[in-house]
């Protein structure tokens, strides 16, 4: 004979039945919590396939892998400096800094094409080291700093010019921006070279471990023997050498070394790495979050400018995109 089950049974199994379907949803949840950057750009891309017919064509897609290496490198630059809980608003005005002294250099003399290619990057670099400096020695908040530097780096690229572009007629110099390895364009091959570096810089040395480190706790870090100030200083003169490495290929692109470009562009970099995970207090995040996050951004921008939507809208909704992340990784904090 079957005996009935007691209470206590009842109750046990009502608990195991509800434990299993918490460990269910927690699952689903986290599955979406990893993954849900991916989807979104399967959504997207989906979508964007059925209302424009151009969008997945082999032609539309290299044209958004060159268009989002810009954003791309200065967004994986960016990373290192969110993650020290730092900001930079001045890669945009450095990539017009890049794009002017490589194209004076280019322009007196086209065949010095790498002559032309370092002396952006390393210009760049070297006002990303003073804003460190500024960050290290006197304890500046870094977007105070950078705020500076942005003003002070326009300010350079339009005396430098005299306001006025460099026009660029050199074949050599158009492969950084247009040329192709094989089927795939130089940019996009440059910032697969950058992920990789930015990715084993971050994970496999101990400077990774110390940006992580500073930005989860800049005292405790300190505490353990970490010179947080060099640190900072190396993270913000990385972040402007990969700004002018983005200026001299948006130069190359466009052939021409202009002062007043790049405005906003800290913007695009600052949502792609917000968009990613990254948080904004510091210590976390993850270059492949970076990725999907300029992804997004390189998918939003096509997509809009097929369906010839209006750069006036198409402002709102990024600002949208950055709300909305911040408002995310600020909820998921207090759940925390």
């Amino acid at each position: 004979m079957l005996r009935k089950q007691s209470k206590k049974e009842t109750a046990g199994a009502s608990t195991a039945q509800a434990m299993a379907a918490s460990g269910r949803r927690i699952s689903v949840s986290d599955m979406l919590r990893k993954y849900g950057l991916v989807f979104a750009i399967l959504i997207m891309v989906v979508v964007l396939s059925s209302i424009s017919g151009t969008f997945f064509t082999s032609t539309n897609i290299i044209n958004v892998l060159r268009q989002i290496s810009i954003n791309g490198i200065l967004a994986l630059g960016m990373t290192f400096v969110i993650l020290t809980s730092g900001i930079d608003l001045s890669v945009g005005s450095l990539v017009a800094v890049s794009g002017v002294v490589c194209g004076s250099i280019v322009f007196n003399n086209p065949d010095a094409i790498w002559l032309g290619f370092l002396g952006g990057v390393l210009v760049c670099g070297l006002f990303g080291a003073i804003t460190g400096f500024m960050i290290m020695k006197f304890r500046i908040p870094g977007f105070i700093a950078t705020l500076a530097m942005m003003t002070i780096a326009r300010g350079f690229a339009l005396v430098y010019s005299d306001g006025r572009p460099y026009v660029l007629t050199s074949e050599k110099f158009k492969l950084f921006g247009q040329g192709y390895v094989g089927i795939i364009p130089v940019p996009v091959v440059i910032l697969i070279i950058v992920v990789l570096l930015t990715l084993s810089l971050l994970y496999y040395t101990k400077f990774g471990r110390y940006v992580y480190a500073i930005g989860g706790n800049p005292n405790a870090a300190r505490a353990s023997g970490i010179n947080v100030g060099l640190t900072t200083m190396i993270v913000y003169t990385l972040n402007g050498l990969l700004a002018g490495l983005a200026g001299v290929i948006l130069a190359s692109r466009i052939n021409s070394g202009q002062p007043a470009i790049g405005v906003s562009y800290e913007m695009d970099a600052i949502a792609a790495v917000v968009i990613g995970g990254t948080s904004l207090s510091g210590g976390i995040g993850k270059i492949s979050g970076t990725i999907l996050g300029f992804l997004i951004i390189g998918i939003i921008n096509n997509g809009l400018n097929l369906l010839n939507v209006s750069s006036y809208y198409q402002q709102i909704v990024k600002g949208l995109i950055i709300a909305g992340a911040v408002i995310l990784d600020t909820t998921s904090k207090r759940r925390a």
